[in-house]
């Protein structure tokens, strides 16, 4: 490659960046399709995205990058999804907040196992997922403003790694998989953890207190930084890894619940919101994690 081409290179994705519209939410399915429930998202390797609560709460839907959306399954019994994550093998795996089950479905067959179970669990609520397969579940308790995280191995071993904390909600583990974090919706805080070789955590470190409104949904791009819902707000709050604030957006509905990234290149976040219960989008300047994660899988 000559010298200049790479220069070159950069500098004309920083002019499509500069020529495109940053930051600036558009609606991408039609209202009502979904069910106030609607949470989720989360991107296969196609850049499909699939959200919970597509019609009924027992409903997982799949939506096409244009918006076009259909069912993808209905979730056995009174079993309701929540979170959602795939893992590097492409299989799904969705927190059943009513079944207190973390389900795991194979995409191809659509057949849903249960992966995990754990009765002592208030409600798996959203899901985070360690480059090694390990999986991070926060549980909130609403009736006491309180909460848990609970950690699930290769095997569906369930094990709580965290007590004692407020209505923990979103969660996510860093890019190099040695730090979780959480929010708690309530208390509005958001916190970070290290994470020990064996998969516990260390001492919490709170990273940001904010003065009004919640939290839900939380991703990381590939750098690192923090995509918080502000759940009452209707924004999506970014952050780096040490709490300094970057970008607020505005993702027209006051009740934002969880996002994902997506599209070709991983920079498109979908959010769910509540208010017009569908689903919008907007363009950001880095790739996500999980998206990132799906190349390096390929």
């Amino acid at each position: 490659m000559p010298r200049f081409a790479l220069p070159l290179l950069l500098l004309m994705t920083s002019l499509a960046q500069a020529e495109e519209k940053l930051f600036v939410a558009s609606s991408l399915t039609q209202p009502k399709l979904f069910t106030a429930g609607i949470e989720g998202p989360q991107c296969d390797k196609s850049g499909n995205i699939y959200a919970v609560s597509f019609g009924t709460a027992q409903n997982i839907g799949r939506v096409s990058p244009d918006g076009k959306a259909e069912l993808f399954v209905t979730l056995a019994g009174k079993s309701a999804g929540n979170g959602i994550v795939f893992d590097s093998k492409g299989r799904m795996y969705v927190a059943d907040y009513v079944g207190h089950n973390v389900l795991r479905i194979d995409m191809a067959t659509k057949k849903i196992e249960v992966f995990a179970h754990e009765p002592t669990m208030n409600q798996p609520n959203d899901l985070a997922i360690a480059p090694n397969g390990t999986l991070f579940a926060s549980d909130p308790n609403w009736g006491n403003n309180s909460g848990q995280i609970w950690k699930i191995d290769a095997a569906g071993k369930v094990t709580r790694v965290a007590a004692d904390m407020g209505t923990t909600n979103g969660i996510e583990v860093s890019p190099d998989g040695k730090t979780l974090y959480t929010n708690e919706s309530v208390q509005r805080n958001v916190w970070s953890f290290p994470i020990r070789d064996d998969g516990t955590l260390g001492e919490k470190k709170l990273l940001k207190q904010f003065p009004d409104h919640g939290f839900d949904g939380m991703r990381c791009d590939v750098d690192g930084n923090l995509y918080i819902t502000r759940h009452g707000k209707g924004t999506v709050v970014v952050m780096t890894p040490e709490g300094k604030e970057l970008h607020e957006i505005d993702v027209l509905g006051k009740q934002p619940t969880n996002l994902c990234f997506g599209g070709p290149d991983g920079r498109t976040v979908y959010v769910t919101e509540v208010e017009h219960t569908r689903l919008v989008q907007f363009r950001t300047d880095k790739p996500g994690l999980a998206w990132k994660r799906w190349q390096d899988a390929r």
